[in-house]
């Protein structure tokens, strides 16, 4: 019997390192032919993330088929160096290492089964393709996100690349709109990728994307009835794509990750939920980056306290020793005003870490304002619960224009709003109001409508693309027939 052995190199950052581990316990489960190594590298930017590679390095509980690897550390950062060329870099210095760790892995397996398939590289990391050209190693490509802002970047290239269209010029543009094919509907200038508006940035994200078409194939944790047009479109131009998804965030469920997180906590709060009728409660929670001023704040406590839904609120605040990443608030009642704790005492809660997964599969939960990263998304759909759109930074536009405007499931926020990250591309003096807030809450909260109907049979077919007969199971078996063919 054949075995094979694929490579997963993630790009070092908290969503891409979970959602590559997520996927590797999901095939190694799907066919015993198969094992996989995961090359696991430290942030420069992140300790969280450092800490939460040594938390999975020396973990007793790795699943059989998957094997770690941590290579050396490089600290490049620099305060005089843009974010995005010290990643360029990052990468660059790290192809030495990852060169060194597959050829050690190839020594070590020898002529015996379990020969090394392919290399799956994140796109962040497509640097280290050159790696598997020099060992004469098949490369597959990892796009983390969904199949819609893969499809605004290859458009970008295009009128990059082809057309000399100066993307910068889109930095403050409310007014512009783009057709693009991967689309339906024109997407505004204004939710385009804030990589792509800065020079060094557009070059290095677009280099990324135009790197895809030297793989073998694109794994996308996606599937094709929730973006059947983005994947058709994409199928025409690309390598042979590979939708596995929806894969969820499962890997804060083992007992020593929650303990990290304080278990005790979570328990108060789904307790809270219990006591909650259906459908009462909306989520708030913007990921690992999601950080407000006092004033936007303010109007955020007064949005909730004008609908008077119940509601559970995940608040956080930047480190003060890290580029990246937020930590709990001390104090909350600091940063908000008194009255809107003495006004919602009972029927909201101020958290800090949430366990949202937990969160939004609880049947109290009905609706969850986020910033529409793309592990968010899949967790709010496929447990049926719609989303009120705020998307912050990165290719959080384009996914909530696809969400919202192009599939209606969600209400929007404010779609072309930039919080204040990388690039110097933000929108620093923009306060979102509390009645634009208060209204998208209102609609996403509202129990018979027919956004919520196709959120729901959206979520039937989450649950059923994974199964034998489903779009994302055929996928998954077309890939893992691919691999084992790679070995002669």
């Amino acid at each position: 019997m054949k075995k094979a052995e694929l490579v997963f190199i993630p790009f070092p950052g908290w969503s891409h390192i979970v959602m590559t581990f997520e996927i590797s316990k999901f095939l190694v489960k799907q066919d015993e032919r198969l094992s996989i190594t995961v090359v696991l590298t430290k942030s420069p930017f992140d300790s969280k993330v450092g800490t939460f590679i040594d938390s999975l390095h020396s973990s007793s509980s790795k699943p059989d088929g998957i094997n770690l690897i941590l290579l050396p550390e490089n600290n490049i950062l620099s305060s005089e160096i843009e974010p995005s060329i010290i990643m360029g870099k990052f990468m660059e210095y790290q192809k030495l290492h990852v060169k060194e760790a597959v050829t050690k892995l190839m020594r070590s397996n020898g002529d015996s089964p379990g020969r090394i398939a392919g290399l799956v590289i994140d796109m962040l990391c497509s640097q280290i393709m050159d790696v598997a050209d020099e060992l004469g190693i098949p490369k597959y490509s990892f796009f983390p996100s969904c199949a819609g802002s893969l499809g605004v970047y290859l458009h970008l290239l295009t009128l990059y690349h082809e057309l000399n269209v100066d993307l910068t010029k889109f930095k403050n543009d409310r007014v512009t709109e783009l057709h693009m094919p991967c689309f339906t509907n024109p997407i505004p200038a204004g939710v385009l990728p804030d990589v792509v508006l800065d020079k060094a940035g557009a070059e290095l994200i677009l280099n990324h994307a135009k790197r895809i078409r030297e793989t073998k194939g694109v794994i996308m944790n996606t599937f094709i009835e929730l973006e059947t047009q983005t994947i058709q479109t994409l199928s025409s131009d690309l390598p042979p794509l590979y939708p596995v998804g929806p894969i969820l965030n499962m890997i804060l469920s083992g007992d020593s990750l929650l303990k990290s997180k304080g278990a005790h906590k979570n328990s108060d709060i789904i307790n809270w939920l219990d006591d909650q009728p259906p459908l009462s409660v909306v989520f708030l929670c913007f990921g690992s980056l999601g950080e407000f001023s006092k004033e936007q704040l303010k109007e955020i406590a007064d949005a909730l306290q004008n609908c008077g839904f119940r509601f559970i609120w995940s608040l956080r605040q930047a480190q003060k020793d890290d580029i990246t990443g937020l930590t709990e608030f001390t104090y909350p009642k600091e940063v908000l005003p008194k009255e809107f704790f003495d006004r919602t005492a009972g029927i909201g809660k101020v958290i800090g870490w949430a366990p949202q997964l937990a969160i939004l599969s609880h049947p109290s939960v009905g609706g969850f304002v986020t910033h529409c990263g793309w592990n968010s998304m899949l967790e709010s759909l496929s447990f049926g619960v719609p989303v009120a759109a705020w998307p912050l930074y990165a290719d959080h536009g384009p996914i909530a224009f696809q969400m919202v405007r192009e599939l209606g499931l969600g209400a929007e926020i404010k779609l072309d709003y930039r919080l204040k990250c990388d690039y110097n591309i933000h929108d620093e003096d923009v306060i979102v109001t509390a009645k634009e807030i208060e209204e998208a809450i209102r609609k996403v909260m509202e129990a018979e409508s027919e956004m919520r109907k196709r959120v729901k049979d959206m979520s039937e077919k989450c649950k059923k693309t994974l199964l034998l007969g489903g779009s994302s199971y055929f996928s998954i078996r077309r890939l893992i027939n691919d691999v084992i063919n790679n070995i002669p």
